[in-house]
């Protein structure tokens, strides 16, 4: 492979980061997209570096639609081409449904769930110059489950689920193949902002029906199965990684 590019968002740091080295050691070149953290950020560009591939290192807030049409347009004149997005930046207000705010809900949902839908308008326009592309979300849980304190994410999350239907529709005729992953809990630093993250955890080692609780190469592993050739007839589908803890009522 040569000259291939994904776009990860979120990458800095997390799945995302653990994602854009696994494709970067697949032989592709990466954009690294960032929010916040910048040094983190630059950290994971050297490492990239350092496995040969070229990196682009974009600051973005994924929920500002603005700001992503700049991000493609600087992926475009760097590579002028893209073959991979993986939509994984979120973020989100942690509360019960009767302590949300207008404010909270519009920035849940206009990262989780918004962004996927603009990011994926720009990332065809690219893909559809090479051929064909893939596109993978980044799901939980919480979209088809009750998790506490979780209700404005749990919702941009279903709604990511089922934009990912539709897009596996529309965008097949362009030969881009469309479908997300949805984790268990994994003890990465997103989880630090649940209130109730250390009962989360204790739950999830306790009752995985697998005997261990889900590892971020776990998710990874899934991501990947889904970027290859050999998943090009799963189509908008979102594939469950939690060691079968959601079969439990």
């Amino acid at each position: 492979m040569t000259n291939k590019v994904a776009l990860v968002t979120g990458s800095s740091r997390g799945i995302g980061k653990a994602i854009a080295l696994r494709l970067a050691k697949e032989g592709y070149d990466i954009v690294i997209n960032y929010a916040r953290s910048k040094n983190a950020a630059i950290e994971t560009a050297a490492e990239i570096e350092a496995l040969g591939r070229k990196v682009l290192v974009v600051k973005a807030n994924v929920g500002d639609v603005d700001k992503i049409k700049s991000m493609f347009e600087q992926i475009k004149q760097e590579f002028g081409r893209l073959d991979i997005f993986v939509n994984n930046a979120a973020s989100g207000v942690q509360r019960p449904a009767m302590e949300l705010e207008e404010k909270h809900w519009d920035w849940t949902m206009n990262i989780n769930s918004k962004a996927l839908l603009f990011c994926a308008q720009q990332a065809a326009k690219l893909m559809e110059s090479t051929g064909k592309g893939k596109i993978v979300s980044i799901s939980s849980l919480g979209s088809i489950r009750y998790l506490e304190n979780y209700t404005a994410v749990g919702v941009s999350k279903a709604a990511l689920e089922a934009l990912t239907r539709y897009l596996a529709v529309e965008f097949s005729p362009k030969n881009i193949v469309v479908n997300a992953v949805s984790g268990g809990a994994i003890d990465t630093d997103a989880l630090t902002h649940f209130p109730n993250r250390e009962e989360m955890l204790a739950d999830a080692r306790a009752k995985t029906p697998a005997g261990k609780m889900v590892e971020t190469d776990d998710l990874v592993n899934a991501v990947m199965f889904l970027l290859g050739d050999g998943s090009d007839m799963i189509r908008g589908q979102t594939i469950i990684v939690d060691g079968g803890i959601s079969l439990l009522v």
